[in-house]
């Protein structure tokens, strides 16, 4: 682990979602993870296919899954449009356009197999993308342009493919009908 990723601080929060605090990221996350900051973005090309992303098998939590475009955490006083346009500039080598929120109130729970926990309010947020990526190897493995409609079938049938996380934003995103 590099001294730039241990250095990363993320925002505690309390049961309400207000900050109390901060820790660093390469601590965060354990089998007792406490509730954090985060965000998902769903980057969407031209034509209006989504950009799916394999998680490297370095990552810490849900290694080798899919999972949404892009996802992590807010630093202390960063808005979340600008962790976003960071994170996907530094992990997939692409400037993010039009971000929107659509799910501004996501939280959830999840334990991995290992016992790894996420624990987050993790607003999504959807943004358009006008190149392929180039991403990082220590954060993406494999990516590909799909439909949003194969997308959500897939996450549906084969929730073990994915991060917990984007099978919950699927659900949600399904039942609101923000896609379909």
């Amino acid at each position: 682990m590099n001294g730039a990723r241990a250095a990363e601080k993320v925002v505690l929060l309390d049961a309400t979602g207000a900050a109390i605090g901060e820790m660093d990221k390469a601590r965060v996350h354990g089998a007792d993870t406490p509730l954090h900051l985060a965000f998902s973005c769903y980057g969407f090309g031209a034509d209006g296919r989504m950009l799916l992303t394999r998680r490297s098998l370095e990552k810490q939590t849900w290694p080798g899954v899919w999972t949404n475009t892009c996802c992590g955490h807010p630093a202390p006083g960063e808005s979340f449009e600008e962790a976003i346009r960071r994170r996907m500039v530094s992990e997939l080598g692409v400037e993010p356009a039009a971000v929107r929120p659509v799910l501004p109130n996501f939280r959830y729970r999840a334990v991995a197999p290992d016992g790894m926990v996420e624990n987050e309010v993790c607003p999504v947020y959807f943004a358009e993308l006008s190149a392929n990526p180039s991403p990082a190897a220590s954060e993406v493995m494999d990516w590909e342009w799909v439909r949003m409609s194969d997308f959500l079938y897939a996450a549906a049938a084969t929730p073990f493919l994915f991060s917990p996380w984007s099978v919950l934003q699927a659900r949600e995103l399904r039942e609101r009908g923000v896609l379909s």
